[in-house]
Order: structure tokens, then sequence, then C-alpha cells
């Protein structure tokens, strides 16, 4: 797994705390999408799991390390949902803990990973909680999560929290220049601001064909403020990645009432302030906001609800929008 150089110094803190004794058996590591985390969990487990530690490394020789390089370790095992699922359901977690009660079968370390712990279901969570609390010896919890206010407290209380901050923007900008010589350092900027800091989530937005995807959303999105004619966005905003177009969308409606509010600085599209002040010149503080609270609205329901009509709700919403400024215009 490909390591991020900003993952060194909390790598080393969690390492040494392990290694003087005082590591927690769960570490529950609180982080945004695209910051790391899981090389991070990697990285700890392999040297959980080293049967020839060299200080702070794994050895990467020995047969534990071989096995988790090819990625065929028995006692390392990775919680997910089954293939076409959501969740991880409570028969999953008690295969795991029958595995987990059992010898170590490589003499060693037993590591469980679990990338997102709020696809726990309630009940998974609750099962998951007393080898939580009293696991056999050398069993250790890597937990990852990104909305740590979906798990449950008494899960929460028994695990050590960390939360995974992301790097500097100058640290992030080097990195980003390094993965993509020719990328310009106003879109690199812009990009990280979308996504909160996170280095490696920035370099999928920034990748050409979904950075022109969104530019071309901008584009589309100021001829429709231009000609009244929020319909005609219908085409650009049904496809599969509907939600991330609305995330653009919404980010663009929270910078126009940040240029309300003499805040230009804090906006986060700094590439489309042109298009930004075109939103803030058409509505009011108030009419953005019931803009935006209706596409928040719409966003949770194409996630939420099943077998929902998109192109029928995506319609509806345009629709409204559409209406909203006919009246601005009498």
């Amino acid at each position: 797994m490909k390591w991020f150089p900003w993952l060194n110094e909390t790598y080393r803190q969690l390492v040494m705390s392990y290694q003087q004794n005082r590591g927690h058996h769960a570490l529950l590591l609180h982080s945004l999408p695209g910051n790391g985390a899981e090389a991070l969990c990697y990285g700890i487990s392999r040297w959980l799991i080293c049967q020839n530690k060299q200080g702070i490394k794994s050895c990467g020789e020995c047969h534990s390390c071989q096995l988790m390089l090819a990625g065929t370790h028995p006692d390392y095992h990775i919680l997910e949902p089954e293939k076409g699922k959501t969740a991880i359901s409570v028969d999953a977690v008690r295969k795991l803990t029958e595995k987990l009660n059992s010898h170590a079968q490589q003499d060693g370390a037993k590591v469980t990973y679990i990338p997102l712990t709020e696809m726990l279901t309630d009940a998974a969570a609750n099962a998951l909680l007393k080898t939580l609390e009293e696991p056999t010896k050398e069993t250790y919890f890597l937990l990852g999560c990104e909305k740590r206010e979906n798990l449950l407290a008494t899960l929460r209380s028994r695990c050590f929290y960390m939360y995974l901050s992301p790097p500097k923007q100058d640290v992030a900008l080097y990195w980003l220049r390094q993965q993509q010589a020719n990328i310009n350092d106003n879109d690199a900027i812009t990009a990280l601001k979308l996504c909160q800091g996170a280095p490696i989530a920035a370099m999928s937005l920034l990748e050409p064909e979904f950075w022109q995807q969104r530019n071309g959303f901008c584009q589309n999105l100021a001829s429709a403020l231009e000609h009244h004619d929020m319909l005609s966005l219908l085409s650009v905003m049904n496809n599969v990645r509907v939600t991330t177009v609305i995330d653009w969308l919404l980010g663009l409606l929270t910078d126009s009432m940040k240029l309300q509010q003499n805040a230009s600085q804090f906006c986060l599209n700094q590439d489309q302030l042109p298009l930004v002040g075109m939103l803030a010149d058409k509505m009011t503080s108030s009419q953005l906001y019931d803009v935006y609270e209706g596409w928040q609205n719409c966003r949770q329901q194409l996630i939420t609800v099943p077998a929902l009509n998109q192109e029928l709700l995506l319609t509806n919403q345009l629709l409204q929008w559409e209406a909203l400024l006919a009246t601005l215009t009498r």
C-alpha cells in the first residue's frame, strides 16, 4: 500500500506507544476521506504483526511480513460489508470473534481492521463490544471512521480516540505537485479546499476527466442562471456522480452566501468566483439558504431512499429553483 509523508509523525507516535506498552488495544481513528487513514492503519498493522521488528519499522522479511505483503496473513482481518451490502452484519462480527478467540495461527498478534466502523449495524456493534472490552492476548483493533457521531457511545468508550488531521496546505501542495508536475496551483488549492484539506481526495478530484466534469458543470450552471433555464442542468446532473455534483452545487451556494457577507477570502471555489458572484447577485441570502436546504434534502433522499426516481427528484428540484428565479425577474 502506498505511503504518504504527512502520516510519519502520527505513525511514529502510535507505534512508540505500543513499544512502551502504552498503546491501546482498540484504536479509533477518525479521519476525512482521502486523508490516508487506510495506509496508516495498514502500516501499524504490519508493525504489530511483524515477528522481527526493526525499531518503529516492520522488517519486511519475516514470514508474517511476507504474508502481509501478499495479503494472505491468517491473523489479519479486514471487516467490511459483504459484496452488494451497505452494512456489516452481526453474523460477520460473530464469525470474526470466533477467529479472534482462537489461538493465533502465526503465534503472534491478531489484528482486525474495520475501515468504516459506522457501517456496523447496531446489533453488529453490540456483538463486538465484549471482544473490545476483554480481548484475548495480543489482539488489536484498528477502527477507522469518517463520522464518529454515527457510532454507538458504548463502542466509542471502549476505544482510544484519535483524529487524523489533514496536513498543512504547503505540505499538501508540495505532494500534489510531485504527483502531477503540470498542476495549476490555483486549481490545487481549490481542490484541497473542496476536500477539506485531504490531499488524496484532492488528487482524485484533480484527475483531468473529473476536474473537467466539475468545470463543465460550473459553465452549465452559469448559462442556466443567465437564461433562467435551470432545467437545462438535468442532463449534467442526472448521472452516477449525482451526489458529488450536488456537493459541488452546495459548495457554490455556500460561497455565494459568504460573498454576500463580504467574506470572499473564505470561499472554497476560488477558481469560480465570477459564478459565485452571479449566484450572490441573483438571490437574497434567505433565498440562497432555501435553495441550499432544498438541494441538501434532495441529496439526503438520493442516499437514503431506495429505488428513488432520481431523474424525477432532480427535475422537481430544478423546476422549483427556476420558479423562484422567475419571481425575481417580474
